[in-house]
């Protein structure tokens, strides 16, 4: 059985959701011609989609030319929304969820669902994960790396985190809202370098923020192979033992004590990082990826006998994390 944990879906069309809250800012598709669409952000194409991301008949074809049982759902990032009024986050996350539970639910062996949240307002985001996991049958809900100015070890965040260990509801956290000015406005960087970073910081944020001595029993999973983290943890833990002064204000336990505590995807695009992350990460903790666009540079890199063994695919129909 090969899972990918990590695919981005949308619904086919939504509402004007300028027209809806009365203010811009928002995504909308503009299918300006057949098999694709165009994502508009105030007026600018965001990004050109093919229709898989919308049209699960036409994505469970590819799921089965690249030999993909199941595929793992969530929304595409820049749908989060945090910067807006709470209850029009909260709207948009609902027509996002339940569009993706109508999918889950017409395909439910081939499709597993993960929620969005309004997260800028937990006391909302709390009752929409209550909603997601009792209602919609979601096994867990995908975060940003960060919520406006909060990044994920901040107090406003801990009911929520109290509700996920509650309802046995796994986080997983995708990089996001990465600085696109400045030095970082040339060559893709936000999405090369600043999806790393993002990641990275969510991860040193949980860690020395004490979030899993505070909730143990939270399942959270980090995007992209945990970006720079399972490379720099070396630095990272000297550091934290360096200069406690600075880093262990929260939490006294050395970070690298974390690994095992966290999974992260496998979607490194390199087999050698695949290598690495499996080795500091710990292969249980690796959840795999059998991402449609980077299957077959997997394969070349690494045979798939031993891709199953290096990153323990378990025989079932969830990863572990959403067990």
């Amino acid at each position: 059985m090969k899972i990918d944990i990590h695919s981005h879906i949308l619904p086919k069309e939504w509402p004007d959701l300028k027209k809806r809250y009365g203010y811009g800012g928002w995504v909308q598709l503009d299918h300006h011609c057949k098999g694709q669409a165009k994502m508009m952000k105030d007026g600018k194409v965001f990004r050109v989609i093919q229709e898989n991301c919308w049209d699960p008949e036409v994505r469970i074809k590819e799921m089965d030319l690249s030999g993909v049982t199941v595929q793992v759902l969530s929304t595409v990032p820049v749908m989060f929304s945090y910067w807006a009024k709470p209850q029009d986050t909260l709207d948009l996350a609902q027509i996002l969820n339940n569009d993706l539970a109508a999918t889950v639910k017409k395909y439910p062996k081939r499709f597993i669902g993960l929620g969005t949240l309004p997260l800028q307002a937990p006391d909302l985001a709390v009752k929409e994960m209550h909603r997601c996991v009792n209602e919609l049958g979601f096994p867990g809900v995908q975060i940003g790396s960060h919520v406006n100015e909060w990044d994920l070890n901040a107090p406003e965040l801990y009911d929520i985190y109290a509700a996920a260990e509650q309802l046995n509801c796994c986080l997983f956290v995708h990089p996001w809202d990465m600085q696109i000015d400045g030095r970082m406005s040339k060559y893709w960087f936000p999405w090369l370098i600043g999806m790393p970073a993002e990641t990275t910081i969510a991860i040193c944020s949980m860690i020395m923020g004490g979030i899993f001595e505070k909730f143990p029993k939270l399942k959270v999973c980090f995007a992209h192979g945990g970006g720079a983290f399972p490379y720099t943890v070396g630095r990272i833990s000297h550091g934290f033992n360096m200069r406690p002064d600075l880093c262990a204000v929260d939490n006294k336990v050395d970070p690298r004590k974390y690994l095992g505590s966290f999974y992260t995807d496998s979607l490194v695009h390199d087999c050698h990082a695949l290598r690495l992350l499996t080795s500091v990460i710990g292969e249980f903790w690796v959840q795999v990826n059998w991402s449609l666009s980077q299957l077959k540079e997997a394969e070349v890199c690494i045979s798939e006998k031993e891709f199953c063994k290096t990153a323990k695919l378990l025989q079932s129909f969830a990863p572990p994390m959403m067990r």
